[in-house]
């Protein structure tokens, strides 16, 4: 690659010719403030905060789209630059509103810490402000214009990476804000819940629904039986809150808090996952074997679902019928285990502990009902818990581990892997082969279908049949991947999506972390759930011996009748507009 030679605060430095200033100071190791600033997803200069002085250039200049040249002499630090940026945050705090005892983002705000880095002790510009409604319409998102900064991260991320197009920049001048369009609210908008607008905020403007109080209010009812379930991608971020270094495993820890809070069993959700390996497993063998609907596409991500209702209604009969691993877990828990407990399912209450947002959208979809009781009675996200574990004044960090409670709390690798994208993949590959080779096969990590890239492909060879399976890593690449079978370039027998890019471990419910130090939290998370896998002395679904005991005692079989009835779902076409339904 074609280099140049620059010099950034009297600094020498040799960077590669397509590099922004902004990129050549990170790589010089000086620190330029960023607030619209998301690489690859959101370089437009808006916030004015990235500002630099260059030696023979009039005006200062927006160091994330300017780009270098051989020869060029860059000013991070002058008098003239602090003063601009100052003025530049004063004017976006001016219409802000600044109500950060009370907003959820304290502590972990973007804007909060530019105020603190700038020295921000009062604010000269003010002005008239407009005050807008909350738009709390979503099961699973709130949206407050008033804390919007209008860096327009949220409306890139929805739209370039997500394909959903929910939000856009509304209006003009001053009345300018983020929302859907033609004044609708989220719930009426092609929103997903799928929450990556909430990990891209550097604000307070939007974030998840919570569900807390609801769950405080079933741990103190004394009727209430309260099960809490946790998902794979959740202990490997949940200590993150905590000042833990990023992907620390806190699994034991995580057990020990939830006792703590008062919940009358702690089951993992990772026991689901392996009975969804089980069922979806044997519904793949029976499309390929009986010439059902092909690709199958996997039905565990609520964002995709949601996707591919709007977008794609024409692969809905693709779908796995199967319900998400936590669903499963709530229908099993409202059954078999209230059976063996004599407890009356009315009486149970199931929280789910999930990285993701729109799984708050899935609990309340009619199809997840058994026999007119709801499989999950809510949700909490990753960063909720966290909320609720310092609430309670609960040394995390120092909590000793505990284990989960049984028959529920037994899982294997295949189900950790759950959390990462291709690990739905890989786990019934896993089950696959075994049940087609009628062995327990040795040489069964599925490195091909590992990995982040945006689409993977892979040609698996079981039983001296090739499977054609593919990974979808977003709804942005599920969108160019249906785009590319509906076209006829591409056939496949197996097909995962997960909503959120990098899977679950990304999911719009995880802690939230500077946007600049994505790719590292990113990879962290991602080597601690393959280290999770390594370290259980199951890793194959089927051989969970709980998940034996469970067919044997209560379901019978896979597919079978009272699988049918509280395992699998169905899906329909939504409008993208409901309002027009």
């Amino acid at each position: 690659m074609d280099k140049v030679r620059i010099t950034i605060d009297g600094i020498p430095v040799e960077v590669p010719a397509n590099y922004t200033v902004l990129q050549a100071a990170k790589y010089a190791n000086i620190e330029i403030p960023t607030l619209c600033y998301l690489e690859e997803i959101n370089e437009i200069g808006a916030c004015r905060l990235c500002v630099v002085e260059i030696k023979g250039v009039r005006n200062l200049q927006a160091s994330c789209v300017y780009p270098v040249s051989d020869g060029m002499e860059i000013f991070t630090n002058t008098p003239r630059v602090r003063e601009a940026r100052r003025s530049n945050l004063e004017l976006i705090l001016s219409a802000h509103d600044r109500s950060c005892l009370t907003c959820v983002r304290s502590g972990n705000c973007e804007l909060q810490e530019l105020s603190r880095k700038f020295g921000i002790d009062e604010i000269r510009f003010m002005g008239e402000n407009i005050k807008y409604p909350k738009d709390d319409s979503s099961p699973s998102i709130v949206r407050d214009p008033n804390k919007c900064v209008l860096c327009r991260r949220c409306v890139a991320t929805c739209n370039n990476v997500q394909n959903v197009f929910a939000i856009g920049m509304v209006n003009r001048g001053f009345k300018t804000i983020v929302a859907p369009s033609f004044g609708r609210s989220l719930n009426d908008s092609p929103c997903i819940s799928c929450g990556q607008c909430i990990e891209a905020c550097p604000v307070g403007a939007i974030y998840e629904k919570d569900h807390t109080k609801m769950v405080y209010d079933a741990l103190l009812d004394e009727k209430k039986y309260v099960v809490v379930q946790t998902a794979p991608a959740v202990r490997v971020a949940l200590g993150e809150e905590f000042g833990m270094p990023y992907g620390s495993i806190v699994t034991g820890k995580m057990v020990s808090a939830l006792k703590r809070l008062g919940f009358d069993k702690v089951f993992d959700t990772d026991f689901a996952a392996d009975l969804t390996i089980i069922e979806e497993g044997n519904e793949l063998l029976k499309r390929i074997n009986e010439g059902g609907k092909l690709p199958m596409i996997t039905s565990c991500s609520p964002g995709w679902i949601n996707y591919c209702e709007r977008y794609y209604p024409e692969f809905i009969e693709n779908l796995s019928t199967c319900k998400s691993p936590h669903m499963m877990m709530g229908a099993i828990i409202k059954s078999y285990f209230a059976e063996k407990e004599g407890i009356d399912p009315k009486d149970i209450f199931v929280v789910s502990i999930m990285p993701c947002t729109a799984k708050k959208y899935e609990i309340d979809r009619p199809q997840m009902m058994t026999d007119g009781i709801k499989d999950v009675d809510a949700v909490l996200t990753t960063r909720e818990l966290a909320r609720m574990i310092k609430q309670s004044g609960i040394d995390f960090v120092n909590l000793p581990d505990s284990e989960y409670d049984n028959p529920l709390g037994e899982s294997s690798g295949a189900g950790v892997i759950f959390g990462a994208t291709g690990g739905v993949m890989e786990a019934a590959l896993r089950t696959v082969a075994d049940i087609v080779e009628g062995k327990d096969i040795e040489n069964f990590e599925y490195k091909e279908v590992r990995g982040l890239e945006g689409i993977r492909e892979a040609n698996i060879n079981i039983g001296g049949k090739e499977i054609k399976v593919a990974i979808a890593n977003g709804t942005g690449n599920a969108k160019k991947l249906l785009d590319k079978i509906k076209n006829g370039e591409a056939e496949y027998h197996f097909i995962e999506v997960m909503g959120c890019p990098g899977g679950c471990i990304m999911g719009g419910g995880q802690p939230i972390h500077n946007p600049n130090e994505k790719e590292l939290v990113r990879n962290k998370r991602l080597n601690a759930i393959y280290e999770a896998d390594k370290d259980l002395p199951i890793r194959k679904s089927h051989k969970n011996p709980m998940i034996t005991k469970l067919y044997e005692e209560f379901l019978i079989s896979p597919l079978g009748e009272k699988s049918h009835h509280l395992l699998h779902t169905s899906y329909s076409k939504k409008e993208l507009y409901p309002m027009n339904d």
